[in-house]
């Protein structure tokens, strides 16, 4: 009796449409038994935000042996929690989100959409991994990531992941030059230096449109900034527990009480 396939949830934040979406899709259907649930137009940006006060809704897109597809007007972490108590009615095997259109190294992950999906995964104790592609682009091509997509997910599913802990996977663009392989590393020190653009609209009314500039402080040649800059697939595993371990002692040792 063949071994049973293993059943893989797959999101995203660009929308259940999305040309990465369908690449991750196209490898999932080769490795397990697929059910997508992605919002049903883009949410980049959108975190770890979840709808309250107003309905989420589901659309079943498709539904075939070993194939399950619906659209959820709410965010990547709706579309999570959704499946998994509606559809599945249970956790998964595996959660995969993406392929994310641009970049989530470094800070990026904070506002993710896309690894705010794989985050909810982890705190449910799903095995789950995020990834994206540094190519903005809505044609980019994502033809180079599907065979490190396969090796990374096959190996999750044969090792696990420990509790509360997700893979945030970032891929450089398509370039002539081989990738030259994955490196396991740190989240590098970056920033956006931010600043609105005041503009007037055709009526008169002010409004402002943010714009930014990424700096990467961080010299390091164990991050994912690297990793990226030097061809190489990048892999960071991620907490959802935010607390600063190294400063819990510093801040015990401090006089609450002084006046």
């Amino acid at each position: 009796m063949p071994p049973k396939k293993p059943l893989i949830l797959v999101t995203n934040d660009d929308g259940v449409f999305a040309p990465g979406i369908r690449v991750l899709i196209k490898v999932m259907r080769t490795i397990g038994n697929v059910v997508v649930v992605a919002p049903d137009k883009p949410q980049s940006g959108m975190g770890h935000a979840i709808t309250v006060g107003v309905p989420v809704r589901l659309q079943k897109i498709k539904s075939e042996k070993n194939y399950k597809e619906y659209a959820c007007n709410g965010t990547p972490v709706d579309c999570v929690k959704i499946a998994k108590d509606i559809i599945i009615k249970g956790n998964p095997d595996l959660l995969v989100s993406g392929i994310n259109h641009g970049s989530n190294a470094s800070v990026n992950i904070i506002y993710s959409g896309t690894m705010s999906a794989a985050i909810e995964g982890s705190m449910e104790n799903i095995p789950s991994i995020g990834f994206s592609l540094t190519d903005m682009s809505y044609h980019a091509d994502f033809s180079h990531t599907e065979k490190y997509i396969a090796q990374i997910t096959k190996t999750v599913l044969k090792n696990k992941l420990p509790d509360g802990i997700c893979l945030n996977v970032n891929f450089p663009p398509k370039s002539k030059k081989k990738l030259n392989g994955l490196a396991v590393c740190r989240q590098a020190r970056a920033y956006w230096k931010e600043k609105f653009d005041a503009r007037t609209d055709p009526h008169g009314r002010n409004y402002y449109w943010l714009t930014g500039v990424y700096e990467n402080l961080d010299a390091g040649k164990d991050t994912d900034e690297w990793a990226l800059k030097h061809n190489y697939v990048s892999i960071v595993p991620v907490q959802f527990d935010l607390t600063a371990h190294k400063t819990l002692l510093t801040i015990k040792n401090w006089n609450f009480d002084e006046k």
